[in-house]
């Protein structure tokens, strides 16, 4: 029988199948790609109406924020702007707009898995902001400054780029943005440019919606200190820069910790910035009961989890929750929905995926219901409750979690869980994800014939049995740094963990 996947696991983005080989009309007679490189409106049209029957009656979130007909409007607007021969650019735009508007944080034309031509052609330019940033208040602030002179200290606000206040540029950039429902903490994390990406959302759709006309960028800044604004030129950043920028050597060999201990002040500081271990041979629940035994003989009474940046990857929540319980737990059902218990065969030669059980659900898809809805089940005909009980090496002490925007799929379930079981404390910025359940566990690559564009699909929508706010996790102590504090390179969040633990030891 096909196995049935938890909704919250994100697949590594990467993740093609060996042999697929999808050509577009300019490769197939040998010219090179470019964002300018014209599409035929035909091609684009007969492309559309393929994502259109698959996302149709196959996706399981795509009514879960709009109506039929709001979705066929959509799909409209794009078939009569496909009327007309389109870039490969601009293409790539209208369907990234189109997907976005689903508001699915797993649904998009996925940049690692796209053809390694079109990848050339519309992300590797030479035409990054040569500074690494966050949105704070609605400014980009920078918090690592790659130009060769120096001229952005940490902290700079950037409020103009070639004339263009930040904040319009942000307005302009979160209709594309893959996020769930109406939280735009995710939109505005993933819009961010921190250095540890292959290639960073920003960097792509920034130049696709506003073209630069000159071979440098104007930004108007204000520096940490200065009360003036001022206004200077600068040469943009490689693509191959930026991707030096954040290859950290630590990660480099296939069995490399990619998580951190340490100790300091009697505080334990578990570091998690990713939960992806697709492709690491590295041992990381044996390296995780490692820390929590030396946490247990060196009686440390304070654990620290920071998840910030972290989007999710591999489904470790209920297995890491297991060891801070005291008892077991049972959380709230959350239906595990498909719209299809097999693949309609004229669709099947576009959808690739790691497991063609995907392909048909068999037994596993039970319906289906009034709703449409096709409803997975384990083997024993679970019900979707989810009892988790508690696992050696236990962590009896207090836990604190530090949590933000990026934490969207399997970290957001982590910390909605934290917080429902109350065994510890969610400290920092809401979270990404959203509380009415996300799509996600498995998925296929809907490779599109005549353009050689691909949009992610997922297939397992996780639906919760009692309604939810169209929200994220909000932590119980909210801590949004300012533009002052990264310029000072402080951590507010940890500063506020370590005062409460110094108060609760009476310190």
């Amino acid at each position: 029988m096909p196995r049935a996947v938890s909704p919250s696991v994100c697949l590594p983005a990467g993740l093609l199948v060996a042999g697929f080989l999808a050509i577009s009309p300019a490769r197939a007679v040998g010219q090179a790609l470019t964002r300018d490189t014209p599409l035929p409106a035909a091609d684009l049209r007969a492309d559309l109406a393929v994502l259109r029957r698959a996302y149709t009656e196959l996706h399981p979130g795509l009514l879960r924020y709009n109506s039929a007909a709001e979705i066929a409007a959509r799909f409209d607007e794009v078939d009569r702007y496909f009327t007309q021969d389109r870039t490969l650019g601009d293409a790539f735009l209208a369907l990234t707009r189109l997907t976005a508007a689903v508001r699915c944080g797993h649904s998009y034309p996925n940049f690692y898995n796209q053809p390694a031509a079109i990848q050339a052609a519309l992300f590797e330019a030479d035409d990054r902001l040569p500074f690494e940033f966050r949105w704070l208040d609605r400014r980009m602030v920078v918090t690592t400054d790659r130009t060769p002179d120096h001229l952005l200290p940490r902290g700079t606000v950037i409020e103009r780029v070639d004339g263009v206040p930040t904040p319009t540029i942000l307005d302009s950039l979160l209709p594309l943005a893959r996020a769930d429902g109406g939280n735009d903490a995710k939109r505005i994390a993933y819009l961010g440019v921190q250095g540890e990406e292959r290639w960073h959302p920003f960097d792509i759709l920034y130049p696709l919606v506003f073209p630069r006309a000159t071979d440098s960028y104007e930004l108007q800044v204000r520096r940490p200190g200065e009360a003036r604004t001022a206004t200077l030129r600068v040469a943009p950043r490689s693509a191959a820069a930026r991707r030096d920028d954040g290859a950290p050597a630590s990660t480099s060999a296939p069995d490399a910790p990619l998580w951190r201990f340490t100790v300091e002040g009697g505080v334990g500081i578990l570091g998690m910035p990713t939960w992806v271990l697709y492709n690491s041979t590295w041992d990381a629940r044996a390296w995780l009961d490692g820390v929590l035994v030396r946490v247990r003989q060196e009686a440390i009474t304070d654990l620290v989890i920071d998840l910030r940046g972290n989007e999710g990857g591999s489904d470790l929540g209920n297995e890491l929750l297991a060891h801070f319980l005291r008892e077991p737990v049972t959380r709230p059902p959350v239906e595990r929905r498909v719209r299809y218990r097999a693949v309609p065969a004229e669709l099947d030669p576009v959808l690739d995926t790691w497991d063609d059980a995907f392909r048909d659900w068999g037994e596993a898809a039970r319906g289906p219901g009034e709703d449409g809805f096709y409803r997975l089940v384990d083997d024993g005909g679970g019900s979707g409750e989810r009892t988790i009980r508690p696992l050696d090496p236990a962590f009896g002490g207090r836990l604190w979690v530090l949590v933000d925007g990026a934490n969207s799929s399997a970290t957001f379930s982590f910390a909605l869980a934290v917080q429902e079981t109350g065994v510890g404390t969610l400290v920092g910025e809401p979270t990404g994800g959203n509380r009415r359940g996300i799509n996600g566990g498995a998925f296929f690559f809907v490779r599109l014939p005549r353009t050689g564009l691909e949009v992610d699909l997922p297939l397992v929508g996780g639906f919760p049995a009692e309604e939810q706010p169209d929200a994220g996790v909000v932590p119980d102590l909210v801590v949004v740094p300012t533009a002052n504090q990264v310029a000072a390179g402080v951590d507010p969040a940890m500063d506020l963990v370590r005062e409460r633990i110094a108060r609760l030891r009476g310190g």
